[in-house]
């Protein structure tokens, strides 16, 4: 029987988390998918202790996770955008073998529920979560909907055991 919670939360509820938007054209005005991240994140009780917006190059994205990685105050880095087969979209190439465990359910979810909402398209995301030196790291497609429904439907109900079992409680 499938419940909302699997496992029992930790006490401490609150995950403080780094969004990182990958585009070459937003900036934090225009940034719809960062905004809506860090307002459903908040709203759900999270802090935000860095937002960034780097451009579609892979020494940009390696130098993100490694640097965010490092620091002691995030346990969730959470990337959007540069999820797709264009040429310009490395995000997921950048991440993908700098991952030390990857959670292969995030992105085989991820797809199937984007292909509930927008059919066969869904194949060309390549939506990734896994861990890189302790901490969480989530890679979602850049556009609004996606971000909404990966958060809403993925990241928000585990974020807190994920990020509990990391640090081992």
């Amino acid at each position: 029987m499938y419940t909302s919670t699997p496992h029992p939360s930790s006490k401490n509820n609150s995950i403080s988390c780094a969004i990182v938007t990958v585009s070459d054209t937003r900036t934090p005005e225009t940034d719809q998918s960062g905004q809506l991240l860090q307002k459903m994140l908040e709203n759900a009780g999270h802090t935000i202790t860095r937002y960034r917006i780097i451009q579609d190059e892979k020494f940009q994205v390696v130098a993100q996770i490694t640097s965010l990685c490092q620091l002691e105050d995030i346990n969730a880095v959470i990337f959007n955008g540069g999820t797709g087969i264009a040429p310009r979209d490395i995000t997921y190439n950048a991440i993908e073998n700098l991952l030390e465990k990857t959670l292969p359910g995030f992105g085989e979810l991820f797809r199937w529920l984007s292909y509930q909402e927008i059919g066969s398209r869904a194949i060309a995301s390549r939506a990734t979560a896994g861990t890189y030196q302790g901490k969480l790291v989530f890679s979602l497609p850049g556009s609004t909907n996606a971000v909404k429904l990966a958060t809403e439907k993925l990241i928000l109900p585990e974020l807190v055991h994920l990020s509990s079992q990391l640090r081992g409680v």
